[in-house]
């Protein structure tokens, strides 16, 4: 089911629900706030297509949503974004598993803005960090800061596509910002491969 929106890109926001999923309200209005909170990291999407897929009827416990984000703007390659549900099963809420397909395409934006600006470069002052775990299924890792605090960081924030050169105790430098659940790292840059 496709469920129109008055939203202000220039093409509107498109909903799909999936695999016998009926949307409601609440679910809906929960994408419209998501998907404005785009708009102040990117001002040139001129579309936003969601998918959440789940199970037809009557849920069950340990059921898991999926979430589709593919966004447009002029002149670039769109930001796709494919979360399915993890191990974990953070995602047998619907609205958790929206939440976290935004936040990965905000992180996505956020990047490719700060590629734009030339902002990309590790400055000296940043703090240096060590990999003490990777989910490559999942796109995310934590770091040990130097004070020994735990750090998320998202697949989209390591420079230059290398979470996958990424090892547990690679030492990396990283700029912190205060994230939905604590310290997070907006950007993860590699120094040495293995911590050893």
């Amino acid at each position: 089911m496709t469920v129109p929106s008055e939203f202000p890109m220039q093409i509107p926001l498109q909903v799909t629900f999936e695999g016998g999923l009926e949307g409601s309200d609440s679910l809906r209005a929960r994408i419209e706030r998501e998907a404005a909170k785009l708009e102040r990291f990117h001002d040139r999407i001129t579309s936003c297509r969601v998918a959440v897929i789940g199970r037809p009827g009557r849920r069950r416990q340990g059921d898991l949503y999926a979430v589709r984000l593919q966004i447009t703007g002029p002149g670039e390659a769109d930001v796709v974004i494919d979360r399915n549900p993890p191990l974990d099963h953070a995602h047998e809420d619907a609205f958790v598993a929206i939440r976290d397909a935004f936040a990965a395409a905000r992180r996505k934006l956020q990047d490719r803005h700060r590629r734009m600006q030339g902002q990309v470069k590790a400055h000296a002052g940043q703090p240096y960090g060590r990999v003490t775990e990777l989910s490559p299924v999942d796109d995310f890792g934590m770091l040990e800061s130097e004070d020994g605090r735990p750090i998320y960081f998202h697949r989209n924030s390591v420079l230059n596509g290398g979470f996958d050169q990424l090892k547990l105790g690679s030492i990396v430098r990283y700029a912190e910002e205060q994230g939905d659940k604590g310290p997070q790292a907006s950007t993860v840059h590699l120094v040495r491969r293995n911590g050893g």
